[in-house]
């Protein structure tokens, strides 16, 4: 495709530099990365803002029982955490919560999962922001997750 033809999706085709490649405007990535810098004095904050949304979820199943509607809610918030912890620079929370996620995943098989599994995997994820424990180096953190997805996978089985 030469420069200004269209791409198949109907799109402008990807603009090319005198002498081939793709151009890439280091600028643009500069200040993309001094923009995400800036924000990450807020993570510690929205992550915390995550948490109170996942309790929510998790009281809402307390007073109207594990439900469809209450499991779809938990799965929302377990699936929020899964694509905001490595964002807000808490990997290990992304990997908890995908363990959570994959119990709880499918809505024919959902209600079928344990409850205590689930308040397993809540416990495990608030630890490790309480512990402001972000990767896989804290002993705990790698063998909770661990265990976690072991027991997901046989309870998904």
């Amino acid at each position: 495709m030469s420069d200004g033809e269209r791409a198949p999706f109907g799109g402008p085709g990807p603009r090319l530099r005198l002498g081939g490649g793709i151009g890439v405007d280091p600028d643009a990535i500069a200040r993309a990365e001094a923009a995400l810098k800036s924000l990450s004095s807020n993570f510690e904050t929205w992550m915390s803002d995550e948490i109170v949304k996942l309790d929510a979820a998790r009281a809402r199943i307390d007073a109207e029982g594990w439900i469809a509607p209450t499991a779809e809610g938990l799965y929302m918030r377990a699936h929020d955490l899964k694509g905001l912890g490595t964002t807000y620079q808490y990997p290990i929370v992304t990997r908890m919560a995908g363990s959570l996620c994959k119990l709880i995943g499918d809505p024919a098989r959902r209600l079928m999962a344990p409850l205590a599994l689930v308040d397993a995997h809540i416990a495990a994820i608030k630890r490790s922001v309480a512990q402001q424990i972000h990767t896989e180096d804290d002993p705990w953190a790698t063998a909770a997750a661990a265990d976690l997805e072991a027991r997901a996978s046989a309870a998904a089985a």
